[in-house]
């Protein structure tokens, strides 16, 4: 393995940890805490300052984590054809890539649209009853990505298992000891 190939698998990694990490931040600390503003335009406001603060750092993971992502399938291509568990990984990987980029952006638009409802819901009553309708979709979408990030995290720490050999230092304890038995 070079360098390279290890500098793409790290940022493939990161990159992935951060898009998950701050997808369950959101979902966790961000959109609870925003819940506890004295009106609906203030609620709107908290939520909308922290997503427009983390937004960035959420698109150049999401953009860099799948370049890297190319980069290992084409630096692999091999393995990826002939290594029918491999192909298998690469496959549910890409699904569950999409499914997160689905569930990002769903989120996204759907928070949009929530704090544009917000923001209106004091004095509108249309509003208001759009604000219930995608507040009750955001609780559970909110949850989508850290789920498909969090799969493709499990995902990787198989495909990383395939690639050392048949006894690890826990697959045999006694390894360490001097191999008695």
């Amino acid at each position: 393995m070079t360098l390279s190939s290890t500098a793409i698998r790290a940022t493939h990694l990161v990159t992935n940890a951060a898009w998950f990490g701050g997808s369950l931040m959101g979902a966790v600390g961000l959109n609870p805490a925003a819940r506890e503003g004295d009106d609906e335009r203030e609620r709107a406001q908290i939520s909308d300052r922290g997503w427009n603060e983390w937004g960035p750092v959420q698109g150049a993971a999401i953009g860099l984590h799948l370049l890297s992502g190319l980069a290992i399938v084409a630096d692999n291509r091999r393995r990826t054809v002939l290594h029918p568990p491999t192909t298998v990984a690469v496959v549910l990987k890409t699904a569950l890539t999409g499914a997160a980029l689905a569930a990002s952006g769903a989120a996204y638009v759907n928070g949009a649209h929530l704090g544009q409802a917000q923001e209106r819901a004091d004095r509108d009553p249309a509003a208001r009853r759009r604000t219930k309708e995608l507040a009750a979709r955001m609780r559970w979408l909110q949850w989508a990505t850290p789920a498909a990030t969090g799969g493709l995290l499990v995902l990787d720490a198989w495909l990383g298992e395939q690639q050392r050999g048949a006894a690890g230092l826990l697959d045999r304890p006694t390894s360490w000891l001097g191999r008695r038995r």
